[in-house]
């Protein structure tokens, strides 16, 4: 889905600040919400695919004033409602006042029955699709042409994993680009590298 998470190549945010190491939580609450995340993905209570979705359908000025974790507890909450694990209500009356959850699902969708066949070399052209649910391809590679680089191996395709659907795994090829064909007019010359799923992909001859 496109939404105020996929922010990659976008202008108006500063110079980027580097502060350097620090501490990965700053607060016990954050420790915990990271251990319950983890324990219901090992239990298979939901998938990586769906946390991610359940992040990206916060509400945009949610998400733009939440923290890292915050947006965890958010997708945990979601989840656990939608997996009939405790109700909205519940909840609420648990912590005493309204708790903000994510907005509804969207439409996922499968994999496609054929794909092209790609090899390293081989110079490849991202579709321009726009998906109304979960997708993992940044919106600025959309309609840009690169070369595979680099091939993975199958990964559960998230645009039907985030969904609960059944597909096929796909491979993720790693394609280069270059900087100036993804921002003709904003960027200095470098090759950008970005893992993107066979079904987002056509082979151009």
């Amino acid at each position: 889905m496109d939404g105020f998470h996929d922010l990659g190549g976008r202008q108006g945010f500063g110079q980027i600040t580097v502060e350097g190491k620090k501490e990965p939580f700053h607060a016990d609450w954050e420790i915990k919400i990271n251990a319950i995340s983890g324990k219901l993905v090992a239990r298979h209570i939901y998938n990586m695919d769906e946390y991610r979705y359940a992040i990206e359908r916060m509400d945009p000025r949610h998400y733009v004033g939440a923290s890292y974790y915050e947006r965890t507890l958010t997708a945990v909450a979601t989840l656990c409602i939608e997996k009939g694990l405790i109700t909205h209500e519940e909840l609420n009356a648990a912590v005493g006042e309204y708790f903000p959850i994510s907005l509804g699902k969207k439409a996922g969708r499968s994999t496609p029955n054929k794909l092209p066949e790609l090899n390293i070399g081989d110079k490849v052209l991202v579709k321009s699709e726009f998906v109304p649910g979960h997708v993992r391809m940044p919106a600025y590679i959309r309609g840009k042409k690169g070369v595979v680089v680099g091939i993975s191996p199958e990964y559960p395709f998230p645009d039907a994993a985030a969904h609960g659907l059944s597909s096929m795994k796909q491979r993720t090829f790693d394609v280069r680009f270059r900087s100036r064909d993804l921002w003709s007019d904003g960027a200095d010359d470098a090759e950008i590298h970005v893992g993107v799923f066979h079904a987002y992909l056509e082979k151009v001859e």
